[in-house]
């Protein structure tokens, strides 16, 4: 009896078909490839890193016995005579912020005074706070004279809360008077 061409006669696979294998790739090779590539790199920044330890740890050696040279050449009295030097000019600055110039007030005192307005006393007294205070004794000419100086004195602003007392005119027409006030700080500090 002869078999229906339907019925295979074999048990063995046949093939698909060749295209469908030509589409079909091995990529074990590719990655294999990239795998290598990246070991190298890899492998090449290690050991990078391992000799630039190496350098690193020279040269930090070589610092440190340069700078143990060094600090075995420093002359102790040297270095005692720049920290001595070092305190005197950081005490003299320090009296210097401290010390009280009169010149800038009395220029002040030039350019805001007239000719006919004179102190026969002035006191300048300082507190712990660095407050300057004004206190003086005067004469001026005539009243509007002195209207003139408290005017010159609010227009200024270095001399504050100037209060005149004690206001006197005299026979002769001339006004004495008492003076007491502050002054800014800045017109009685030293500035070189």
């Amino acid at each position: 009896m002869a078999l229906p061409p339907t019925i295979p006669t074999s048990f063995v696979p046949r093939s698909t078909s060749v295209a469908a294998r030509q589409l079909r790739t091995n990529f074990t090779g590719t990655f294999g490839f990239f795998a290598y590539i990246i070991f190298g790199i890899i492998l090449v920044l290690t050991l990078s890193i391992f000799f630039y330890d190496r350098i690193l740890a020279g040269t930090l050696t070589s610092r440190d016995a340069a700078l143990a040279q060094a600090q075995k050449a420093i002359d102790i009295a040297t270095v005692e005579g720049f920290v001595q030097l070092r305190d005197r000019l950081n005490a003299g600055a320090l009296l210097l912020a401290n010390h009280v110039a009169l010149s800038k007030f009395f220029k002040l005192l030039e350019t805001l005074l007239p000719a006919s307005v004179r102190f026969n006393s002035l006191h300048l007294t300082i507190d712990d706070t660095k407050k300057v205070k004004l206190e003086g004794l005067g004469i001026a000419k005539n009243f509007n004279a002195l209207a003139t100086v408290s005017t010159a004195f609010a227009k200024d602003g270095h001399i504050k809360d100037a209060i005149f007392s004690n206001i006197v005119v005299t026979k002769d027409g001339s006004v004495s008077f008492a003076l007491s006030a502050t002054l800014d700080q800045k017109v009685v500090a030293f500035s070189p």
